[in-house]
């Protein structure tokens, strides 16, 4: 099992790699159509967007985190909380 500090780290590579493995397939596929050798086309793009987007979402990811954290308020507790 991989360390609980890792976390962070581990939800950027999985999130960054499914994300741009269905973004690149839709991308390509408005490309190039159903064409000879498809998948191996979209694969290709696949790997060179993931090698953009792993280390985008570990810089972004903690951005966003206080952008959401400013928009939203906190539940203050009611009467009887």
């Amino acid at each position: 099992m991989i360390p609980a500090r890792y976390s962070q780290i581990l939800f950027s590579l999985i999130l960054s790699g499914l994300m741009s493995f269905i973004v690149s397939c839709i991308a390509t596929f408005r490309a190039v159509g159903a064409a000879e050798g498809f998948v191996g086309i979209w694969l290709s793009s696949w790997l060179a967007a993931w090698l953009v987007a792993f280390p985008a979402v570990l810089v972004v990811a903690p951005i966003t985190r206080r952008i959401v954290a400013w928009m939203v308020r906190t539940e203050e507790p009611g009467p009887g909380s």
